[in-house]
């Protein structure tokens, strides 16, 4: 198995961009919350801010996913592999976790989100599988298209050779 080293950067990225991904949807929540209980004010206030997370989310997301560097086929393997982590490994661990302490409110919402990453993982496979399918038929039609021309050109060069 290879190890997976990432610099300082890269980790300090990763981080950063996991806080500012939380520090949205967290704000987020605590907007429904005031707003819920009569304080549309301070909602506003936490929906102002996280707009502001998760611009700064897209600003690391921008360095950790460069946008040269990336395809749609990229994107959704890495979307797979992040949902795939989720059913597979992250959850489990949190739903054995939450088992052990007696939080059955957090097995349900464990069991729930193993769910939901798998439904995730395999809508985005069943989306580059279809990609792919695409782009194989596209490349055979440009094949065809190449190939064509390519007689077209024999043609031609045969022709100038014998007027010659």
């Amino acid at each position: 198995m290879a190890v997976d080293i990432k610099s300082p950067t890269i980790r300090n990225l990763e981080a950063a961009f996991a806080g500012e991904c939380m520090a949205h949807a967290k704000y987020r929540y605590f907007a429904k919350i005031c707003r819920a209980a009569g304080d549309e004010e301070t909602a506003k206030v936490f929906e102002a801010t996280a707009d502001q997370e998760i611009l700064h989310a897209f600003g690391h997301a921008e360095l950790l996913f460069a946008q040269e560097t990336m395809t749609p086929a990229k994107c959704l393997q890495y979307a797979i592999e992040g949902e795939t982590y989720e059913y597979a490994e992250m959850y489990p661990r949190f739903r054995h976790e939450a088992m052990s302490e007696g939080r059955m409110d957090a097995v349900a919402e464990m069991d729930e989100q193993i769910a939901e990453s798998k439904e995730h993982a395999e809508m985005f496979r069943s989306v580059l599988d279809k990609a792919a399918k695409r782009f194989a038929a596209l490349a055979r039609v440009e094949e065809k298209h190449a190939h064509h021309y390519q007689a077209q050109k024999d043609k031609i060069s045969a022709e100038d050779r014998i007027a010659a």
